[in-house]
């Protein structure tokens, strides 16, 4: 049977068959083996994959099937994260239902994962649409209530005043609603919070526990949380009873602030302006700043801009005045949301102040430029030195300065030291349909009423009309609104604010333990024998909310006693994006690469090796049309070598000449792939050692003045090496292959991993090329380790070396051990 595109087809659709039926991947959680526990961060059910998809759960499939080779019992599950804005638009877009789009994509995506033969766990499939998962967020969200942990508090959305509606970040373009180009507003409303600033510590301190987890994401993380030491310096307005605290981690430079800045939304700013001429202007400058995003506004390179209240702060340490100014680059989630000035040593300030022409005071002098005046600067000094003008603090280094002057501060009653954290409380609340039901309910005489758990769940009510306008559907849903409150019986109205969906891949690894327990959220039993998840792999651009919220998640139920571990995911792979013409495949830039046309030319099996052999998983994979034409070919070769050399049932088969030698190619090559997959998943190596290995067989099958070089045993048994090592990345060629051979196995995931003899490392003889003046002349096979003189005896009086050295005085004879000789004359 040759190796055809037709052939390919039908193996793998058999082989495709034959593990979806025989339940090849079902984990078992009674089993007595090791466990494995892998995961790739599950998909938005979008329909038709794409190369980014297939690189992410190629490479977790290649290491699913590694280790249940290896012995472990392996939980690779697979699911949908399938709620969310996409859907609900995408709805709109076709005039059909969110849950009928989303299922008929799901449909579509699994079929697709099949025809990839990735060894996914099916009957532990999970859409978080389904009510049988999102009453478990539900339950989630009622113990947060519980522990007072979710709370409800106003704050701003981007409103889009024509649709009536809120939207995400990403729907504002350049301040206008995506879909009818309004101006786009801020608004302040009702919503739900989680309280994860409770776990701030701990989710700081963990980081270090993590010790498989790459440091880029760990840092990401660290930022993200943020946790800074500083002081809250008492400022008070020229004039006025008010207070103005503003956190600074940089207490040294107090002494050469000159103006305050608060953000537009400060609660002050409309407070301390009233009946004042500059009302008006400073109304309108808020206003103008609520349509610029919090991205944007903190931009660097874009132009700040801001404006003067005609109001004056005094400074506690010295008793100058400061003007006080709004401006757009400071924000209202980072400290106090009022800051100081300093701006001869913060580039934003100088930025600023150079552009609105206000003072400026060095206080930290340039050891480069000791006698420069503020006036003649051209960006912030922002290095460290001695402090100058400021006071009794004159001539400290300014880092030294810091606890010096923060104790001072405390004991003058002018500031107090304090812990910021940048990480603020997690907004929940979505003003959408598609998406998990809060469970509250609002009754005039209770209150805000948690639904009881025995009525979960709140499910969402089908045939919507989605319009994308107006507000959430759900609230013009009479029947899904108006309720019996559970306390009082009286008439209520039920929350309807759905989650996001952050909220539902949060936890959802801890459901696939248990994926259709319609009693609880998980078999806790379970949970500890399959928990924490053993390796992780997603992209890096979700590091840090998915991965944080997560660990929070995990905490919060190792707190309720569910778990008894704090860290979700034991190892983390962040994969590269995939690349064409050296840019992110993207259907708007039209170079896209579709996964089933090339496994409509190719194979499956032709793809994943092309996917795995290209670059290394954490760099950028640049698609090449030339390459998958190459892992074609690869694959051909190993078929070829399987049918035509291998042999069955072979008898009196005597060792030949090469056996050592091919045995020792063959185990290295098992050594070699094996480290490379388990110290840092360098698959491509791995492919590597594989095709040394094939040209070692092919080197040794041609035999030497026409002997038998090697055994047929020798190249049966290589031959059942090579197929056994990439099966993990090729599974259908392997399975077909390895029953080609006429073995008895059901699958070959069933085979063990093929072990390394150590012993046969080790060479008695290796090829010795000898270089003279550079230029090679001459090959020796010698026994290893031979010293310099045990050398010069063979090689010095062979023919070939002798005619090249001639007479000519030997300078140097120089041996790189048990490889190359180069003589020098």
């Amino acid at each position: 049977m040759s190796y055809t595109i037709d052939t390919i087809k039908k193996l793998e659709a058999k082989w495709q068959e034959f593990w979806r039926k025989s339940k090849t991947f079902a984990a078992d959680s009674s089993t007595k083996k090791p466990k494995y526990y892998v995961l790739e961060m599950f998909p938005y059910p979008s329909g038709k994959i794409h190369m980014g998809h297939v690189r992410n759960y190629t490479i977790a499939d290649v290491i699913a099937r590694f280790k249940k080779m290896q012995g472990f019992e392996v939980l690779h599950p697979i699911g949908y994260d399938a709620f969310g804005q996409p859907a609900e638009n995408a709805a709109i877009k076709h005039k059909t239902d969110p849950a009928k789009w989303t299922h008929r994509c799901i449909d579509e995506m699994h079929q697709e994962f099949e025809k990839m033969g990735f060894s996914y766990d099916w009957d532990r499939e999970i859409a978080t649409c389904d009510k049988e998962y999102y009453k478990w967020n539900q339950w989630i969200f009622l113990k947060m209530i519980e522990k007072g942990l979710a709370y409800k508090k106003a704050s701003a959305v981007n409103w889009c005043p024509s649709c009536e509606t809120t939207l995400a970040n990403e729907e504002v373009i350049q301040g206008e609603c995506w879909r009818c180009k309004t101006e786009v507003k801020q608004k302040d409303l009702n919503q739900w919070y989680l309280k994860i600033t409770d776990y701030s510590e701990r989710l700081l301190e963990d980081l270090e526990t993590l010790k498989h987890w790459p440091e880029r994401v760990k840092t990401m993380q660290k930022n993200w949380i943020g946790k800074s030491y500083g002081v809250e310096i008492y400022f008070k307005v020229e004039k006025t009873k008010e207070a103005l605290p503003v956190f600074t981690t940089r207490q040294d430079t107090i002494f050469g602030a000159t103006y305050v800045v608060l953000a537009p939304e400060h609660p002050l700013v409309e407070k301390l302006v009233a009946g004042t001429k500059e009302e008006k202007a400073v109304a309108q400058f808020v206003e103008k700043i609520s349509h610029v995003s919090k991205t944007d506004r903190v931009a660097g390179g874009l132009k700040k801009e801001g404006i003067f209240t005609g109001l004056y702060a005094i400074n506690p340490v010295n008793n100058e005045r400061m003007p006080i100014w709004i401006a757009d680059y400071v924000l209202m989630e980072y400290g106090t949301g009022a800051i100081m000035a300093v701006p001869t040593h913060d580039q934003r300030d100088f930025l600023f102040a150079k552009e609105h022409k206000l003072p400026m005071r060095i206080v930290i002098k340039d050891p480069k430029r000791p006698d420069i005046s503020a006036d003649d600067l051209k960006e912030a000094f922002e290095d460290e030195g001695a402090l100058i003008n400021s006071a009794q603090f004159n001539g400290i280094g300014n880092v030294e300065s810091l606890e010096e002057i923060a104790d001072w501060m405390e004991a003058e009653e002018i500031g107090k030291k304090v812990i910021h954290w940048r990480l603020r409380d997690w907004l929940i609340s979505r003003q959408r349909y598609w998406g998990t039901p809060i469970p509250v309910i609002y009754c005039d005489a209770c209150g805000v009423v948690p639904v009881p758990e025995k009525e979960l769940p709140v499910e969402l009510p089908e045939d919507i009309k989605i319009t994308g306008e107006g507000g959430s559907p759900l609230a013009k849903c009479k029947e899904f609104v108006n309720v019996k409150c559970p306390k009082c019986g009286k008439a209520a109205q039920r929350e309807t604010d759905t989650m996001a969906t952050f909220f539902d891949s949060s936890w959802y690894y801890l459901r696939y333990i248990s994926a259709h327990n319609d009693k609880e959220i998980f078999d806790t039993k379970d949970a500890a024998t399959w928990m924490p998840v053993d390796q992780y792999i997603g992209g890096i651009e979700h590091a840090i909310l998915h991965l944080l919220y997560s660990r929070f998640f995990t905490k919060f139920l190792n707190d309720l006693k569910l778990v008894k571990f704090e860290e979700p995911f034991t190892r983390l792979l962040t994969q590269g994006m995939v690349l064409k013409d050296g840019e992110v495949m993207s259907k708007s830039k039209g170079n896209t690469v579709d996964p089933d046309a090339v496994i409509g030319k190719y194979g499956a099996d032709a793809l994943r090796l092309f996917i795995l052999f290209a670059a290394p998983p954490e760099d950028q994979l640049e698609w090449n049309d030339n390459a998958i034409e190459g892992s074609w070919r690869f694959l051909s070769r190993v078929w070829n070598l399987a049918e035509t050399k291998y042999q069955k049932d072979v008898k009196d088969d005597a060792p030949a000449e090469s056996d050592k030698d091919l045995e020792h190619d063959r185990n290295v090559a098992i050594k070699k792939f094996t480290d490379d997959i388990e110290k840092g998943f360098k698959f491509n190596t791995a492919i590597s050692s594989i095709m040394v290995l094939l040209n070692s067989v092919d080197k040794h099958l041609k035999g030497k003045q026409g002997a038998k070089a090697v055994s047929q045993t020798a190249i049966n048994k290589t031959i059942e090496t090579v197929i056994m090592l990439l099966a993990p990345m090729t599974p259908h060629l392997c399975e077909e292959l390895w029953k080609m051979l006429g073995k008895k196995d059901k699958t070959i995931s069933d085979v063990a991993w093929p072990a390394c003899d150590e012993s046969m490392l080790v060479l008695d003889e290796v090829q010795i090329v000898v270089q003279i003046n550079g230029k090679l002349r001459a090959k020796f096979q010698m026994p290893v380790d031979l010293s310099e003189e045990e050398l010069k005896e063979v090689i010095l009086v062979d023919d070939k070396v002798k005619e090249y050295i001639a007479d000519k005085p030997i300078k140097r004879f120089i041996i790189i051990p048990n490889k190359i000789v180069n003589i020098v004359v």
